[in-house]
Formats: structure tokens, C-alpha cells, sequence
């Protein structure tokens, strides 16, 4: 059996999925500031959330959004993004470099938050209380 005959007896479908499409979490997605207009309110995104109109979580961020917004933006420096702060001499830990900008509130990320009834909030980083 060659290789092209393998490959079409186990598709498994996954061509069309990017990155952002995957999920693997399911409660928090960290979005660019861009991608916060993808969608108005009350219509359906396409995994049948709506956004919600008024917020009703807590303004805090989690541990668990911190630790994905730290690995999320220490992975994009890693790939040469341009860093929201001037790096220290001598400085070249991606995590660091992140740590220091989430510290001075310097990351344009939005953190969406899914609700079990099917709705989400999106949160800028700059609104919610951290240490």
C-alpha cells in the first residue's frame, strides 16, 4: 500500500482546522484586539456562543488565564514578535520578557470567557485586577 493510498483511507478530516479553531482548553480563549470585532453582539459564533451583554464574572484573572497568557505571549516573543517593552540587557527569556510586560500591562490580548448557558464575555487584560 503506498503512501497516498494510506492517506486516503485514514483521513481524519482535520485539513480545514487551524490552530485558533482548536480548542483544547474549553473555557478560556486569548484573543488579539483585531480579532475582538470578528463577531457583533447577539449573533452566534460558530461554536453557538453568543456574546453576553452584561458581565457577571469576577474581575480577577485567574491563575489558570495568567499561566495561558504568559505561555501564549512568551511563545509569540520566541517567534520575534516585537516586545510592548524594552528589554533589560542581557535579557533574552521569552517567559521572563512576558512576565514584565504583563506586570507593567503592556499585553493588547482579550480574554474570553465561555458560561455554561452558551454565552461569553470578552475581557481586555487592562480591565481585569492581577498582581
Amino acid at each position: 500500500m503506498s503512501d497516498k493510498e494510506f492517506e486516503d483511507d485514514h483521513d481524519d478530516g482535520d485539513e480545514d482546522l487551524d490552530d485558533e479553531d482548536i480548542d483544547m482548553e474549553g473555557e478560556v480563549d486569548v484573543l488579539d484586539e483585531e480579532e475582538d470585532k470578528e463577531d457583533g453582539d447577539g449573533f452566534k459564533s460558530k461554536r453557538g456562543y453568543t456574546k453576553n451583554k452584561e458581565r457577571i464574572t469576577a474581575t480577577f484573572l485567574t491563575k489558570y488565564e495568567r499561566a495561558r497568557i504568559l505561555g501564549t505571549r512568551a511563545l509569540q516573543l520566541s517567534k520575534n514578535a516585537p516586545p510592548m517593552v524594552v528589554p533589560q540587557p542581557g535579557e533574552t527569556d521569552p517567559y521572563k520578557l512576558a512576565e514584565r510586560e504583563l506586570a507593567e500591562r503592556k499585553i493588547p490580548f482579550i480574554v474570553r470567557r465561555y458560561l455554561p448557558d452558551h454565552t461569553y464575555e470578552d475581557w481586555k487584560l487592562s480591565e481585569l485586577t492581577y498582581d
